[in-house]
């Protein structure tokens, strides 16, 4: 994303930021920030208990694949980018079964 310098832009130059990659645990936490501002008690559509998956470098010889609630992922570790954040809908039972192997707590994942 290019973003701009802003006290460089106030003194009228227009210089950009280097790149930066949003992590996992930083796109998390704006969730459950938000979540927590909206105060959707009832969960119905999204909460911290929610199923995701976070992954970082897949394809690569050094992929992390994790999977977990919201509340969970937000404490994981996932090194270097990039990444990516998948929230979990509806699961096939062979879906649930490849999640509970990266899962963080194996109890969440439900069992189809």
């Amino acid at each position: 994303v290019k973003e701009i310098d802003w006290t460089k832009m106030v003194r009228g130059q227009k210089v950009y930021e280097p790149p930066q990659y949003m992590s996992v645990n930083t796109a998390v936490q704006q969730i459950l920030e938000h979540l927590k501002e909206r105060g959707d008690e009832d969960g119905e559509v999204l909460s911290e208990d929610s199923l995701a998956v976070g992954v970082a470098r897949l394809g690569s010889d050094k992929q992390t694949i994790i999977s977990g609630t919201l509340k969970q992922l937000a404490d994981t570790e996932f090194g270097e980018p990039l990444h990516s954040l998948c929230i979990i809908g509806k699961l096939h039972a062979l879906e649930a079964d490849m999640l509970r192997h990266f899962a963080v707590d194996k109890s969440v994942i439900p069992v189809l």
